[in-house]
Order: structure tokens, then sequence, then C-alpha cells
């Protein structure tokens, strides 16, 4: 089993402001002067430590690729949605995951707020088979495009493009805050399940290119991931 997940946050502004030396009274002058002093890139999104979650999704899909549940959680308790998570992702043993740049903000998100809560993470999270860089059963689109690295990281947005499939009807990450701002929870939920299906869309497509599934499961996949997708963007 593969477990296909996206987790949506918003800036930690509390501790944000242990961090930071004479912090900004105003949140959006905060997260000025964060992003000039904590950010290591170019655009000032904050590192996954300086963030905390308010939603996730996930999408369980047998070896071959053929989905079989819908997982999702939102919220303002941060610990209640790591609970959900974890229990999820304690219902089976030897679990892979697939997602874009997991490896570089999910995961680490995870570990840093479950410590921050002094919870336990599932232990699958820490075997060698996730691990693993070049892990066949912890998959990054990033890695998987990009060949680790040795070329240019692709954004999932464009991803759809070159498929000639729209992604990002419902939202982009950057309007997440503002969102929250508005206590709009379960839209910020289906912002991510959107980012979920699109992440499998790329992924089957992926597959079929490399030759790992035939047309005939791809197309059947793709035709029911389609119609997932599009009714999402609908509603």
């Amino acid at each position: 089993m593969f477990f296909i997940f996206d987790v949506e946050t918003v800036p930690d502004f509390e501790f944000v402001r242990k961090v930071i030396d004479h912090p900004e009274e105003d949140e959006d002058d905060l997260l000025i002067q964060a992003s000039e002093e904590l950010a290591r890139n170019t655009s000032g999104f904050l590192p996954p430590m300086f963030h905390r979650m308010v939603s996730w999704v996930g999408l369980w899909i047998e070896n071959n690729g053929s989905p079989k549940q819908k997982v999702a959680w939102h919220g303002t308790d941060e610990k209640e949605g790591l609970r959900s998570l974890f229990d999820a992702l304690s219902t089976y043993k030897d679990f892979g995951l697939i997602h874009h740049n997991g490896r570089g903000f999910d995961l680490p998100l995870l570990t840093y707020r479950a410590m921050k809560h002094s919870m336990q993470m599932p232990v699958r999270l820490n075997h060698y088979d996730i691990k693993y860089r070049y892990s066949n059963d912890n998959i990054d689109l990033l890695d998987e495009f990009s060949n680790y690295g040795a070329s240019s990281w692709p954004k999932l947005k464009h991803l759809g493009y070159l498929i000639d499939i729209p992604f990002k009807q419902t939202g982009e990450g950057h309007e997440v805050l503002e969102m929250y701002r508005r206590d709009e929870l379960p839209e910020i939920e289906h912002y991510c399940y959107e980012d979920v299906m699109a992440t499998y869309v790329v992924w089957l497509h992926l597959k079929y290119t490399v030759g790992d599934i035939n047309r005939e499961l791809f197309e059947n996949l793709n035709d029911r991931a389609m119609g997932k997708l599009k009714e999402i963007q609908d509603t």
C-alpha cells in the first residue's frame, strides 16, 4: 500500500516570536521579518520548523495504483491533527509514501511538530525504507523528475500544465494563511485534497511513461482520477 498525502500549514507565530530578537507586533510585519531572518530561499517561505499544521489529506492506493480510501483532517488543534494522521498511518504496517516535496517540507514538519507536542510518530516513518533517499517506498516527485537534484525541481502546477491538466484551481499555497484567518478550514482541506489528487495524477503519468504500468491500467486509473479531480475543482 502507498499513502499519497499533502499537509497544509500556517506560520507558528508564537514560536517565531521566541526565536527572533525584537519581533514585530503585527503578524504580517513579523512574517516579513521572519522571512528575512529565517528563510533559506528567495521566496521567503519559512522552513518547516516554523509552521504548524492546520489540515492534511491522504489517499491510500494499492501497489498497482488503484485507489482504496481517502482520509483527512482540518482544525485548530494541531495535536489532534497529528494524532489522526498517525492513527491513519497505523492502518498498514509496511506502507510506502508518495508526495511532492514531502522530503523537503511535510516529513520534517511532522517530526518537528510531533516533538513539540511530545508525541511518538509511527515507527515506519523512521524505517530505512522511508529514510533512504533512493527508496522505492518513499517517492518524492521532486526527486523523480529532477534525477535527485541533478536537474531543476518542477512545481506541481507546472507538471499539470505539461500534461494539459489544470491544477491549483481551488487555491494557492500562499493563500492558506488568509483562508485560515477567515476561518475557512474546510476550504483549506478541499484545497489540500486537490493537491493530493494532482500528485496522484502526475504519479500515474510518470508510472506509465517509465513503463511501470500498461496503457489499459493507466487509462482506467487516470480516467477515474480525472473524474475525481474535476469533481473537487467544481465543488
